[in-house]
């Protein structure tokens, strides 16, 4: 039995009819940019999250983008970002002319070490970005304990992370700016790129609904220099249609993890280890990440056997060519290190079924059984 390591057809055709219907209901009005789909989206998104504000960008990237240039971070500034990440994390504060001043992992969750983060502060950091990495949140109460004395704004990049509770708060509602990608491997993905910002703050909002347009309002007169990050009503129209299912899709991924953690134990494969999910807060799995030994050679036996797996991610931050000007060296995040050279992650999409995920564990166990 071949596993893909997504299949986005299986969620694709049991809503064709009525996602073919959104695209079409949008090329009818001619009304590609902004308009009813993006405002209808971010009404509802910010319903479902529970927060005040919530506005479309042209991806997760362009979120963090904006989310720096609305909080004034630039040359000379510092930002704490985790150094175990998807590239845009550090990426961004970069394209803004600030320095990321990078952090170690937590040993069990991969997401930013909150000791940390709190040792890295100086009076030159002017914000930090928590990651809910593979769909898991950020340890946020001793982030934020650590970061709101000192002024300093919290930044959540929940790319992965779109539903992912943290004590019975939705991730994006903590932070001064919540960022979201819809990228179309996310649990709400759409039909290319596609984000979205949120905030319980008006004026921040506010500042953020003029970045995504070059800094305009009304039409023609700029306030500042913004950007293009709209959303394109054709992507929200689509996601729209798939809102209403995410929180279906998501306890299903759940499931799925569960199913995963009954058959290794029953499989009895002590050389992987599971993904560690913490009491107060509800994972969603964007990724199902294990820990293995011989990782590499395990990932060839998996392709060679028609069973989908990645690596997220081999290089940490600190050790990549375009960051080297920033001065660390191997060894420096044991951690993050670590987890870029035994991690994998397996299926974990919503439609998997529990054949598809026992022919996982069986090829695993083949592996390492023989």
């Amino acid at each position: 039995m071949t596993v893909p390591l997504l299949d986005l057809n299986a969620q694709y055709l049991p809503l064709r009819t009525a996602l073919l219907d959104a695209v079409t209901r949008v090329c009818d009005s001619q009304r590609f940019i902004g308009g009813p789909e993006v405002e209808g989206l971010e009404r509802e998104v910010a319903a479902y999250l529970g927060t005040p504000h919530a506005l479309g960008m042209s991806s997760g990237t362009d979120a963090l983008v904006a989310a720096l240039m609305a909080l004034n971070i630039g040359p000379g500034d510092e930002v704490i970002t985790p150094t175990y990440s998807f590239f845009a994390t550090a990426g961004s504060v970069v394209r803004v002319g600030a320095k990321p001043v990078l952090v170690d992992s937590d040993a069990d969750t991969f997401n930013l070490n909150p000791a940390a983060t709190a040792a890295a502060i100086t009076s030159k950091t002017k914000a930090i970005i928590p990651v809910h990495l593979f769909g898991q949140s950020a340890d946020l109460e001793p982030i934020l304990a650590a970061a709101s004395p000192r002024g300093i704004p919290v930044i959540e990049d929940a790319a992965q992370a779109i539903g992912c509770m943290y004590r019975g708060k939705a991730v994006g509602s903590w932070g001064a700016v919540g960022c979201f990608s819809f990228f179309p491997s996310k649990n709400l993905g759409g039909f290319g790129d596609g984000g979205l910002v949120t905030s319980t703050n008006a004026d921040l909002a506010h500042r953020l609904k003029l970045i995504r347009n070059h800094g305009m309002e009304p039409k023609y007169y700029h306030h500042m220099v913004g950007a293009n990050f709209r959303l394109d009503a054709l992507q929200a129209a689509v996601l729209r249609v798939k809102l209403p299912y995410l929180a279906k899709w998501s306890a299903a991924r759940r499931n799925n993890a569960m199913r995963y953690r009954a058959a290794f134990a029953s499989a009895g494969l002590s050389e992987v280890v599971l993904p560690v999910e913490a009491p107060d807060r509800t994972h969603i799995y964007n990724q199902f990440v294990i820990r293995v030994p011989d990782r590499d050679r395990l990932r060839a036996h998996l392709d060679a056997a028609g069973i989908g797996c990645e690596v997220y991610y081999p290089v940490p931050f600190h050790l990549q060519e375009c960051f080297a000007g920033l001065g660390y060296k191997a060894g420096a995040f044991p951690i993050a290190e670590a987890a870029a050279l035994d991690s994998l992650a397996l299926p974990i999409y919503p439609e998997l079924t529990e054949a598809q995920q026992g022919a996982v564990v069986e090829a695993i166990a083949r592996f390492y059984r023989g």
